[in-house]
Formats: C-alpha cells, sequence, structure tokens
C-alpha cells in the first residue's frame, strides 16, 4: 500500500514558497508579467524611524534639509548683525551723558508722588467705596528739608467724600534690638495755608521737617501716620520719607561751563566735608525749555572744595540739535555708603534753574562717538561673532549675495 505524504513535515512557509514559484513559473510560460506576489509582501514600516535613512557617502543633502540650513546660517547672520549694531548704536553716547527721551521717570524729580486707591481700613482691608487721593512731595529728605503730604476722599463717581483728621503722628522706624524713636505730632488743614493751596476744598494737607522736631538726629525712614473718618468709616494714610540728619557736602553756589574734548560741560562748585563716592544728576532742557539730557557724575571726591563735573556729551548735541543754549536745572545727589542701612547721606538738592549756558553754537563740538577700552573691547568681539557667521553662510551657499553688512540708522 502507498504510503501517505507526511504533510506534517512540510511547513506552511515552504508551501507558500512552492506556490509562488509555481506560479511565477505560469507567467512566465504565457509571456506575461508577473503580478507582485501579494502573499510575500509586508506593509512598509510606521511610526518614527530612529536612525533615519544613511545617504551614500558624498551625496547632496535633500532639498528641504539644505533650505533649513540655510534658513539657520541667515538667522545668526542676522542676530550677529543685531548684536553688533545694537551696542554700537546703544553705547555711542557715555554713561554720564544721556539722552533725556530714555530717562523719562527722572526728568521731573520734584514733582509730588501722586496715587489714588481704595480707602484703608484701620482694622485691616479695604473700602472699595471710597477712594482716597494722595500726595507726597518728597522721598528723600537732606538735613534742613521738608516734605508736604496731602490727602481727599473720594467716591467712585469722583465726587468729594466729607473727611476728618483724626491723628497724625510721624516716628523714626527702628528694627531689632534699636530704641524707639519719639512721635511726633503732625498737623493737618485746609484752610489754604502751609502745605494747603485751597481753602475749604476737602483736601488736607500737613508739613514734615525732621529737623525741627525730636527727629533731628535720626537717620533713616520715617514714617507719617495719618488716622481718619471718611464716610463714617476710619481710615489709615501712611507716607514714608527717607531722611539724612547730616550733609557730607554742600553746594558752593559756583558754576561755570567749558567746552572740551568736543563736549559741553558744566562745572559745580561742592565742599566736601567726608570724603567717597558722589552720585550726581542734573537735568538738562534746550532754550525752548524741552528736555535734551540727563547728566550724571559717579566718582570719588577727597575732602575740600571739590568740583563736579555734568557733561553734555557733544554727539548727543550733534545727533539732537538742541536749540541753544542748554540750561541746567534740578540737580540732586549723594554720597554713596556700601553694606550698611539707609545707603546715602544726602547732599541738599537744587531745586528749579540752576545754570543757563553761555554757549550759543556749536563750535568745538564733535559729533565722534563715544571711545572707552571697554566698548572697543566688546565691539571687536561682537564683529567677529558677525563675520564667522557670514562666512559659514558664504562657505554653505557660494556665489549668493549675503544680507547688506552695514548698520542700520536709528529710526528718529
Amino acid at each position: 500500500m502507498p504510503s501517505r505524504p507526511h504533510r506534517a513535515l512540510i511547513g506552511p512557509g515552504v508551501a507558500v514558497a512552492v506556490a509562488l514559484a509555481v506560479a511565477l513559473g505560469l507567467w512566465l510560460g504565457r509571456g506575461e508579467p508577473a503580478p507582485p506576489p501579494q502573499a510575500a509582501s509586508s506593509p512598509p514600516p510606521s511610526g518614527p524611524q530612529f536612525f533615519g535613512q544613511v545617504a551614500a557617502a558624498g551625496a547632496p543633502p535633500v532639498p528641504g534639509e539644505r533650505a533649513e540650513r540655510r534658513r539657520q546660517l541667515l538667522e545668526q547672520v542676522q542676530l550677529a548683525d543685531h548684536t553688533y549694531c545694537s551696542y554700537r548704536e546703544g553705547s555711542k553716547y557715555p554713561n554720564e551723558s544721556r539722552p533725556a527721551a530714555q530717562n523719562p521717570d527722572q526728568l521731573q524729580p520734584n514733582q509730588p508722588i501722586a496715587e489714588m486707591n481704595p480707602m484703608r481700613l484701620e482694622g485691616g482691608g479695604s473700602d472699595a467705596n471710597v477712594f482716597l487721593q494722595t500726595s507726597q512731595s518728597h522721598v528723600y529728605l537732606a538735613a534742613g528739608e521738608a516734605a508736604a503730604f496731602s490727602l481727599r476722599a473720594v467716591n467712585a463717581q469722583g465726587a468729594s467724600v466729607p473727611l476728618v483728621i483724626t491723628r497724625a503722628v510721624a516716628q523714626g522706624m527702628t528694627y531689632g534690638n534699636s530704641r524707639p524713636t519719639p512721635q511726633v505730632a503732625l498737623s493737618f488743614a485746609d484752610d489754604g495755608s502751609g502745605a494747603d493751596p485751597v481753602a475749604n476744598d476737602n483736601a488736607f494737607a500737613g508739613i514734615l521737617a525732621p529737623g525741627q522736631t525730636g527727629l533731628a538726629g535720626f537717620h533713616g525712614t520715617i514714617r507719617t501716620e495719618v488716622r481718619y473718618s471718611a464716610g463714617g468709616r476710619k481710615g489709615l494714610a501712611l507716607f514714608d520719607v527717607i531722611y539724612t540728619p547730616v550733609l557730607p557736602a554742600s553746594w558752593t553756589g559756583q558754576v561755570r561751563e567749558a567746552v572740551e574734548n568736543g563736549s559741553l560741560s558744566f562745572y559745580l562748585g561742592l565742599d566736601v566735608r567726608q570724603p567717597g563716592r558722589y552720585v550726581v544728576t542734573g537735568r538738562v532742557d534746550d532754550a525752548r525749555g524741552r528736555p535734551f539730557a540727563l547728566a550724571n557724575f559717579n566718582e570719588l571726591l577727597g575732602a575740600g572744595a571739590r568740583e563736579v563735573k555734568l557733561t553734555v556729551f557733544g554727539k548727543l548735541m550733534t545727533d539732537e540739535r538742541p536749540a541753544l543754549p542748554l540750561r541746567l536745572r534740578d540737580v540732586d545727589g549723594y554720597l554713596l555708603r556700601e553694606n550698611v542701612d539707609p545707603d546715602r547721606l544726602l547732599v541738599p538738592r537744587l531745586a528749579g534753574p540752576v545754570f543757563a549756558s553761555r554757549t550759543r553754537s556749536m563750535k568745538g563740538v564733535s559729533d565722534a562717538e563715544w571711545e572707552s577700552e571697554e566698548r572697543s573691547r566688546y565691539l571687536d568681539e561682537y564683529a567677529k561673532d558677525r563675520k564667522a557667521a557670514r562666512e559659514q553662510l558664504a562657505a554653505f551657499d557660494p556665489g549668493q549675495p549675503l544680507p547688506p553688512g552695514d548698520c542700520a540708522p536709528a529710526a528718529q
């Protein structure tokens, strides 16, 4: 009896291969192209390819990759250009002589500080139906100076709310084991006298002159607490000033000017009692009263008769062409104290006009940019970055034009 084939010895893969071979032979015998073997094919892999395709050695980059690389190199060139040009533009004037437009918060140092906030209640919290308008003439007080405070209550519609001052006292703020300072009573009035400009308008004003009170020798923050009643509720207002009880230096009243090294400088006489680093700021307007420049002084001064130099840089004048003559006003300064609190001893402020320049032409004024070792060092480093970025882009895409290399003038 013939034996049966042992099917178990032929695996399914072998059977499929044999079937495909037979089918292929039949198609070839007919002279027709064989269709792709469906059973043996497998779908293309889906999902991320962690290693990507490996291009043949020396093969050019895929067009999309080349465009992306060029975009990255172009961005590097633009960033390097922007960094270099921004630093050059921002440092063409020295720190001690800057345009007034760059420092709007420092142009009117003697204007009162005005605020309006919901009424602060004595026991905590606030009343959103009543708003307290407050004003404070100064934050820093040198020996002999005074600060004026005022307050007024209004409702949400801006109408005045009757206000009654019940108590106002000032006291130096102490910490730790320091002995408390005396409390000084302040008088607030609405009678049109003292710091109150208009009588009976429901705005009350008072003056703190530490040098005339028991706080004359205190150095630091003096807090004034004003307790009042408005809209049938009790409220609390706080005013802080930082007081200097001694003068480290005083102005002599002597001022001179000079056009030197291409710039206009004001020299102010200062009698220095305590040597150290003095920081002084003056505001300069043009002949039409337009704020033009902020002039700063930051140098060590020895004891004795000294001069503080406030400079209006030449290129700043040639760039902005102010109406001459220039006028110096509102000069303030202090002796800087390191690692102590308060960190300064105030010099008496020179409020209002200080000196009108006699220089009425641009003769001798230079249009050269400011130069220093630090600026040159930074410009050199930024220039190296620009050059390297441009060389990389040129090597990647030879023959193609590079972005313009000159710094565009700043918008006026």
